[in-house]
C-alpha cells in the first residue's frame, strides 16, 4: 500500500543515508522501523496490563515469575 507522510528534513535525510548504508530501499527501512516500533509498543502495552492485573490480586510469586519468563521468551 502506498501512503504519503510528512517528515522533518533532518529525519528524512538521516533515513535516506541510513537506507543507503544498509542497502535497502526507503520503503523497506520505514516498514521495518514501523514494525519494530509497533512490536515494542504492543509488548509494553501488554506488560503494563499484566502488571495492572497482577497488582490487584494475590498470586503465587513462583507462578508470576514463570508467567513473566514465558511472556518475555515469546516476546523478545
Amino acid at each position: 500500500m502506498k501512503t504519503a507522510i510528512s517528515l522533518p528534513d533532518w529525519l528524512f535525510k538521516d533515513a535516506e543515508s541510513t537506507a543507503d548504508r544498509l542497502g535497502v530501499s526507503r520503503s523497506e527501512l520505514y516498514s521495518k522501523a514501523l514494525e519494530t516500533f509497533l512490536q515494542r509498543y504492543n509488548r509494553e502495552k501488554t506488560l503494563a496490563k499484566l502488571n495492572e492485573i497482577y497488582a490487584e490480586t494475590d498470586n503465587d510469586p513462583a507462578l508470576l515469575s514463570m508467567q513473566l519468563m514465558s511472556f518475555l521468551k515469546a516476546n523478545p
